[in-house]
């Protein structure tokens, strides 16, 4: 048996509580006209006198079978009229009604079919407060495919993003080997060593695409665990600073004295950490600067890193946490790193309540990542 459309269970609906008010008129009519129509006779025979209350009461007798003659003629032509207007109001009333909810299931069947752009057409201008249940509803609708067709338009981008990243170290190892193979690039060291650095840059991007997924999966929980905050910063200080000064970049810190033990992922605070103080190496030229800064309040525990390097666009700035975006599309990966690196650090900032911001006051003039891990009490 085939399931009735909702457009015919509006009307059918309609229809029934129609009837049943017609036919509950009519029943109360016939049951309640005898008795106010005699108690008003009865009120008139009163004012009669004794004589003619007789033949007053063989009157009314006739007069009221008249009226209910009367009046069940009209109930069986009116009856009839108001259900007709009735079938038309509720043809009328459940196509209005069903009409958005049948485009509603179009447009759902036009996305499930990949057509992500589809959206259900609402009046122009229409606010808000002013939108019913079914406008409401078409509404989030829109939203949830926005968010469908941003997911997708993302999902694309990632896979050509990945496409583009591995084939540039596998394009140079299949060169290099094919060389090898035919003589043209000598047995050294040198040959196996860059064939050995593409091989690790190919490693590293799968290693992180493999965080990533992790992270914006969920499938990861950070150790919390109490620590002092000063020993921590030094040891990672005193790692990186032979980096620098292998790059002629200077480092330097501004730590907060007394800034006592924090209650983080060692681990994944050390990630950030290292991840923010490469980018900032990799985009800051020889003899420049790059300060990192701990400060600690009641609340929490503000990170700096600034560095007086290339600096971002002001257009760039929203979408720098973005993974596989890079500001500078000229550099190359083995120098700018491979555009992940900074989406992992939101992820991991976030994962500890915290946030994290880019800033710079536009090409050349250097920029500051700031983020904040709020205290938490034991």
């Amino acid at each position: 048996m085939s399931r009735i459309s909702f457009f015919w269970k509006i009307f059918i609906s309609m229809f029934i509580v129609t009837c049943i008010s017609l036919f509950i008129l009519a029943v109360s009519f016939r049951l309640s006209l005898p008795r106010f129509f005699f108690r008003h006779m009865g009120e008139m025979n009163t004012m009669m006198r004794p004589g003619i209350q007789v033949m007053g009461n063989m009157l009314e007798n006739r007069i009221f079978q008249i009226f209910g003659n009367t009046t069940n003629e009209a109930l069986w032509i009116s009856i009839p009229i108001a259900l007709i207007i009735t079938l038309l109001a509720s043809w009328l009333i459940s196509r209005q009604i069903s009409a958005p909810l049948r485009n509603l299931f179009a447009s759902a069947q036009s996305i499930a079919d990949g057509n992500y752009q589809e959206r259900v057409l609402l009046p122009a201008n229409l606010q808000e407060s002013q939108m019913d249940e079914i406008q409401r509803l078409s509404s989030g609708f829109n939203q949830m495919a926005a968010s469908l067709e941003k997911t997708e338009e993302m999902r694309k981008q990632l896979i050509a993003d990945i496409s583009h990243e591995l084939r540039t170290p596998l394009t140079t190892i299949k060169g290099s080997i094919e060389g090898l193979i035919d003589g043209v690039l000598p047995a050294q060291n040198d040959t196996y060593e860059h064939i050995l650095t593409e091989a690790t840059r190919l490693q590293r991007l799968v290693d992180d695409l493999q965080e990533l997924s992790r992270l914006e999966g969920g499938s990861f929980s950070l150790t919390l665990q109490n620590f002092p905050l000063q020993p921590f910063l030094d040891k990672l200080f005193r790692q990186f600073q032979p980096l620098y000064e292998r790059k002629g970049v200077q480092l330097t810190s501004d730590f907060q004295p007394n800034l006592g033990e924090i209650k983080a992922d060692p681990d994944r605070l050390n990630q950030i950490l290292i991840n923010l103080l490469t980018n900032s190496l990799n985009y800051t030229p020889m003899y420049g600067k790059v300060t990192l800064s701990v400060q600690k309040t009641q609340t929490q525990i503000q990170f700096q890193v600034i560095d007086n390097g290339v600096g971002i666009a002001p257009e760039h700035l929203p979408h720098i946490f973005t993974r596989f975006y890079r500001a500078d599309k000229s550099r190359s990966r083995t120098a700018g790193g491979s555009g992940i690196g900074l989406t992992i650090t939101k992820h991991l900032v976030d994962a500890h309540g915290g946030s994290i911001q880019a800033f710079s006051e536009g090409l050349g003039q250097g920029s500051r990542f700031v983020f904040h891990i709020p205290v938490k009490v034991s």
